[in-house]
């Protein structure tokens, strides 16, 4: 019970707001920088390199940058393992609200 209450402390601290916002817009720019490297035939970014970025709070960034730069949309396998990545964030963030009640 005592890790749950550490982590809802942490979440309602400043810096990590802002460290979720660097992580997502590091998520959304390395999105981008990955299309224009695939239109120009360049090195990429691997795909375990952008699901980290969601793993680690990035995931509404990728989806954003999937949406807006149309990065990802065909490869269902890619969009299989980002949307599992989300429901393993959303049930994690379900427990801790459900915990903390």
């Amino acid at each position: 019970m005592r890790a749950i209450e550490s982590i809802l402390l942490i979440a309602q601290s400043g810096w990590f707001w802002g460290a979720l916002f660097a992580v997502n817009l590091l998520t959304f720019m390395t999105y981008g920088m990955d299309k224009a490297r695939a239109r120009s035939g360049a090195w990429r970014t691997s795909e375990a390199n952008l699901l980290l970025l969601a793993m680690i709070g990035g995931t509404p960034a990728a989806y954003a940058a999937c949406h807006y730069f149309r990065h990802k949309t065909a490869k269902k396998s890619f969009q299989n393992e980002l949307f599992l990545v989300a429901l393993v964030q959303a049930i994690i963030v379900g427990m801790l609200l459900a915990f903390a009640v």
